[in-house]
């Protein structure tokens, strides 16, 4: 059997190369407040090094350099070229308060040594991996924090059993089941995942964007 992953993968790669320019404009707006809970999550101290999988168009390598300082780092892996240049401007702009190394990688295979960060960040990004593909970006992650590190996760949540469902989220499930390359993301048990993985859950946050659940998780190796 062929494996659909790298189809999966380059289709999102293609996917974010063409919307990189209007992302913020598309969904900062929607986004930003769970991100930047994700983001107060994750506690970091001045001096840590941190890794974002999935920075998009810069925003919270911005905010998380400003947390470690300038004795802390920044790092960053995303699929899309054009997210990569998105950012680059941004913080041509907005320089960081630390040194900060952004690369075009792929989350499931980290170009980084074992035990090399304090702590890591993701945010709306989990979810667009196929269900088979989560347990390996997790696994990366552990495999690049060290002792004690922290892994914060952003995403879209599923509705616990019993619980009501809005419309807006039955649209959108439908949506992604039946027209996945308009969208991409869909609900994950992010908790449940993220204990799978070896991690131990320290905080967990249930928040909405437009009546969705949003998870914000925080998990220590």
């Amino acid at each position: 059997m062929t494996d659909p992953t790298p189809t999966v993968h380059e289709s999102n790669r293609k996917f974010y190369d063409r919307i990189a320019d209007a992302y913020d404009l598309i969904a900062d707006s929607n986004e930003k407040a769970a991100r930047r809970a994700g983001v107060k999550a994750l506690a970091l101290k001045p001096g840590e090094a941190v890794v974002e999988l999935g920075f998009g168009t810069g925003n919270e390598v911005l905010d998380l350099a400003g947390l470690v300082g300038p004795t802390g780092t920044v790092s960053g892996v995303d699929i899309s070229p054009g997210m990569l240049a998105v950012a680059r401007r941004k913080l041509a702009t907005t320089p960081p308060a630390c040194p900060v190394n952004l690369l075009v990688g792929d989350a499931r295979s980290l170009p980084f040594a074992d035990a090399s960060f304090d702590a890591a960040y993701t945010s709306f990004t989990l979810e667009l991996f196929p269900a088979e593909d989560i347990p390996a970006v997790l696994s990366e992650a552990k495999r690049v924090l060290k002792p004690g590190g922290r892994l914060a996760v952003v995403s879209m949540s599923v509705v616990p059993a019993g619980q009501h469902t809005s419309a807006l989220e039955r649209t959108y499930v439908w949506m992604h089941r039946h027209f996945p390359h308009l969208v991409d993301c869909r609900p994950i048990d992010a908790p449940a995942l993220v204990t799978a993985a070896g991690f131990r859950v320290t905080t967990r946050q249930e928040l909405t964007i437009w009546t969705m659940p949003v998870a914000v998780v925080v998990g220590e190796k």
